[in-house]
């Protein structure tokens, strides 16, 4: 019975600080890597993530789905035996807040235009 595929991953934060690496089967999902990212997050950064809605992973330049298995996101290029795989992490935070804070901003604006035709 072949043994299953462990892919070794670092996570590499808005700083240039890293979580990781740790390794995971090629079977995880997104979904889980982005859990154990938001349980990791170091303490004292500015940004943090309320939940995995805000952590949004890339890798190779894509944006990678929750759906996805570490295995479908893996590039073939990266594959170097015994390298570790670095997916950038980004936090945006929810659009309900963005939402908010546009809202406060409602004061009346007056435009003020003259011509004067010579």
């Amino acid at each position: 019975m072949p043994e299953e595929e462990s892919i070794d991953i670092k996570f590499r934060l808005y700083d240039g600080s890293d979580i990781g690496p740790f390794r995971y089967s090629a079977a995880s999902t997104v979904d889980f890597l982005k859990q154990r990212v938001v349980s990791d997050w170091p303490k004292g950064k500015t940004v943090v993530p309320k939940g995995i809605n805000e952590v949004k992973l890339i890798s190779s330049g894509k944006i990678l789905e929750n759906t996805k298995t570490v295995g479908q996101c893996k590039t073939p290029f990266g594959d170097i035996a015994g390298g570790v795989i670095v997916m950038h992490v980004v936090v945006q935070p929810s659009l309900a807040k963005s939402k908010t804070e546009k809202k406060v901003d409602k004061a009346p604006k007056t435009v003020i235009c003259t011509c004067t035709i010579l």
